[in-house]
């Protein structure tokens, strides 16, 4: 099953899935065919709209619910709908996306459906205050509900170092991020308002640290958060999920607060064939799933991309494994 494709009549990218009904929902981001040469910039990830997958039963069959929402409904959107997530709540079923603005700026936007499968009505503006790409939303076991983002190169996460868009923070002294034995980016928080469409909390950093308690340093690349948020719970703690980017791993880290700290736990999955790694984890009739991507679709295209699905196993100490 980890071999195979969930669908090949288009091609799929990021899944963010999530349990709505007994069903599992998957929001993918939907990749294009372009001509654009592949560049640090991402200017190859030219997306233009969002479908929905959903199955019945892991390794069953997969229904597409066609597109759901496209960039000419969302006024305030210029190009690239990169990675989506989705949220319930109250009645209401929320999409969260990314797309630059007007002015190229990463702005994280949402959507509003009456059902899993939408389709989904945009608000007229971006989340008041964000930025940057690839937000994963998270409902807590008490219904307070947050958002994690960010996403470094491409995702312009490095221009937001002081609270404020600088487009070429690190580029100036060649770098495109931090570098040496300083602290690397974190990951971005915000707790979500009752209406799920505005942030109720300041944005503040996601603490990743080391086993010393020490922040992950820019210079360790095997470790530090790239992009690629995701946030689950299991046995009462928090996992924050994310890649490393360059190196192309899934790792995760432990908390006890959705806000962090988070310790770094270890690598869920190693490098797959094509640039980018991106996933989700959900649990299903008791077992646990994580859905990723590659490249094999499309023999290694690193924009065209396929959606996969794989078990994966917690040992004694809470640690993610690939077997038992």
């Amino acid at each position: 099953m980890a071999d195979q494709p969930l669908v090949t009549h288009i091609y799929t990218a990021d899944p963010s899935a999530h349990v709505f009904n007994g069903k599992v929902y998957i929001y993918p981001s939907h990749d294009v065919k372009t001509n654009i040469q592949d560049n640090d910039n991402g200017d190859q990830y030219a997306m233009v709209d969002y479908h929905v997958l959903s199955l019945d039963e892991i390794g069953g069959a997969v229904t597409d619910h066609g597109e759901v929402l496209s960039l000419s409904q969302i006024p305030w959107a210029s190009k690239q709908l990169w990675a989506p997530d989705a949220a319930y709540k109250d009645g209401k079923y929320y999409l969260y996306f990314p797309a630059r603005d007007q002015a190229g700026v990463f702005r994280i936007g949402v959507a509003v459906g009456e059902k899993p499968e939408g389709p989904f009505v945009p608000e007229a503006q971006p989340i008041k205050g964000s930025y940057s790409i690839d937000p994963a939303s998270f409902v807590d076991d008490d219904g307070e509900a947050y958002l994690y983002f960010g996403g470094i190169w491409g995702g312009q996460l490095q221009c937001w170092s002081s609270g404020s868009y600088e487009a070429d923070k690190y580029e100036i002294d060649g770098e495109k991020e931090p570098v040496g034995d300083v602290p690397a980016l974190q990951p971005r928080v915000a707790k979500l308002g009752g209406d799920m469409k505005s942030f109720a909390s300041p944005v503040q950093n996601l603490a990743i640290l080391d086993d010393d308690g020490r922040p992950l340093k820019a210079h360790d690349h095997d470790r530090r958060f790239f992009e690629a948020a995701w946030m689950h719970k299991y046995s009462g703690k928090y996992y924050f999920s994310y890649s490393t980017g360059d190196t192309h791993f899934l790792c995760y880290a432990i908390g006890d607060n959705p806000f962090g700290p988070f310790t770094y736990g270890g690598r869920i999955l190693e490098p797959v064939m094509g640039w980018t790694t991106h996933h989700s984890i959900v649990e299903f009739k008791d077992r646990w799933w994580l859905f990723y991507h590659d490249t094999t679709l499309s023999g290694g295209q690193n924009h065209l991309r396929c959606v996969k699905v794989r078990e994966i196993f917690y040992d004694s100490e809470g640690k993610i494994r690939l077997e038992k």
